[in-house]
């Protein structure tokens, strides 16, 4: 918690800091070398979304800003201990924090110290390279949090820090598998008892028989 609230001070600080600069040593519209022909810096006042998208609906991502940070703030006692997912809730909750100032406090939703057009100031943006719209410090916190967060849930990581278990698919037990166990199906044991019974043969039998009495034989007594 205290490190995905100290990311977002950080990146929204940033943010601020690099917008005021770009404000007091830059005309609107002027382009600075960098590192040509990679990198420049270009003052530009944005009324849309990262990188100049949805420039009709400003309230709209406004409202979008909000509701997102809002969610990251509810969520935010659920991080356990996972690094990874603190610092993108961070890095996502700082970038929308900065944007979302200018939207509130910079001109035409504030102007001569009055709310004109509330909520619907335009987001100063200053970074440019060849073929690609011109953003700014919150841009590249949202867009690098938003992959990272994409990339833990893919990875089965959860927001507490534990990992997703493999799910193994479970059906209910049927004869083949009592087979398998070397059981019969109604539950009892298959196998051969312990002192099997021998057959009996005739001269066991036999002397298995009692002896009721001896026979005498037949003649007249002396």
């Amino acid at each position: 918690m205290l490190t995905a609230l100290g990311l977002a001070l950080v990146a929204w600080a940033g943010d601020q800091a690099t917008k005021l600069w770009v404000e007091n040593s830059m005309a609107l519209g002027e382009r600075t070398e960098v590192l040509p022909p990679v990198l420049y810096w270009q003052y530009h006042l944005n009324p849309g979304a990262a990188f100049s998208m949805g420039t009709e609906h400003t309230w709209f991502f406004t409202a979008v800003m909000v509701a997102v940070l809002i969610f990251l703030l509810w969520n935010a006692r659920k991080l356990g201990g996972s690094m990874a997912w603190a610092l993108g809730f961070g890095g996502l909750a700082g970038g929308v924090a900065g944007n979302l100032t200018d939207r509130i406090f910079r001109p035409p939703s504030l102007q001569d110290g009055r709310f004109m057009e509330f909520a619907q100031g335009h987001v100063v943006d200053f970074i440019s390279v060849p073929r690609f719209a011109i953003f700014n410090v919150a841009d590249s916190f949202i867009v690098c949090s938003i992959i990272g967060l994409c990339l833990l849930m893919l990875l089965g990581r959860h927001i507490d820090g534990s990992r997703e278990a493999k799910r193994v698919k479970h059906r209910p037990a049927g004869p083949e598998d009592a087979l398998e166990e070397g059981t019969n199906p109604a539950g009892t044991a298959d196998r051969e008892p312990e002192h099997p019974e021998r057959p009996e043969s005739p001269e066991s039998r036999f002397e298995a028989e009692p002896v009721t009495g001896a026979t005498r034989p037949s003649g007249s007594g002396a």
